[in-house]
């Protein structure tokens, strides 16, 4: 073989070793922000400096920005050109128009798969809610916030449509922040309550019981996180990834 080509053949395991490398930083600090965002530690309007944010989370900027530009993509962060990214501040408006498309698509989910769920359906739906509320007793907040999240996004598994996956997933991770931002420790095991309420009405109540309690459950939501809605607060970024969640806030 002639040496060009066993410098080539022996530079291949090195370089998809430094491929594997990179995506495993960019997952961790991914995973970082994503857990920060959801434990409600980041506020609202928060920028998030690349100098700063790359030296708390032991990264290349470059590492940095593929995972800004990922986040910015799922409407969790906010880019701005020339300026960086931000922690969203959703108005009072923002929030009810996202809640409305959320209730018209829960409406349309509940009249597509009442009386049709299944019994491995319901024994999935309801070992889901089961994750729920031993997140929420563990203090893995963040986890409870996305669980929640979830619960919605396997009943639109259930109803078999890619497309609706791809928008409901959007506007899930919209009001998944928001209830990481502004949602209050008195709602603290809503969320898994209610979903079995939903389970059960889809199960074996009414239409009109199955369309009350998921439209409900999103009305509740919505008033909450808009009364909770807080002022924008300074903070540190190197505090913020290694500071533990802060008090008064709790999962829903």
């Amino acid at each position: 073989m002639p040496a060009s080509a066993s410098r080539r053949t022996a530079s291949r395991p090195a370089a998809s070793q430094d491929t594997s490398s990179n995506s495993a930083v960019e997952e961790r600090v991914y995973a970082a922000i994503s857990n920060a965002l959801l434990s409600g530690r980041l506020r609202p309007g928060t920028p998030l400096r690349e100098r700063a944010l790359a030296e708390a989370l032991d990264c290349t900027r470059g590492a940095l920005r593929k995972v800004l530009a990922r986040l910015g993509a799922e409407k969790r962060l906010v880019l701005e050109h020339n300026r960086g990214a931000f922690v969203p501040s959703p108005t009072a408006q923002d929030m009810r128009d996202v809640y409305r498309a959320r209730r018209i698509i829960e409406a349309g989910l509940v009249a597509t798969l009442f009386g049709k769920i299944t019994a491995e359906q319901e024994a999935a739906l309801r070992r889901h809610v089961q994750a729920e509320h031993k997140a929420f007793k563990e203090g893995r907040r963040e986890d409870a916030i996305r669980l929640a999240g979830e619960f919605h996004l396997l009943l639109v598994r259930m109803a078999g449509s890619e497309e609706l996956l791809g928008y409901t997933s959007q506007l899930v991770a919209n009001t998944e922040l928001y209830k990481a931002l502004f949602d209050s420790v008195d709602a603290a095991i809503c969320a898994p309550t209610e979903h079995e309420q939903i389970i059960d009405a889809l199960a074996g109540g009414t239409l009109r019981r199955a369309l009350d309690k998921s439209l409900t459950h999103l009305d509740h939501l919505e008033q909450r996180v808009i009364a909770g809605a807080a002022e924008e607060q300074p903070v540190e970024l190197a505090d913020i990834f290694s500071a533990k969640p802060p008090r008064g806030k709790t999962v829903r």
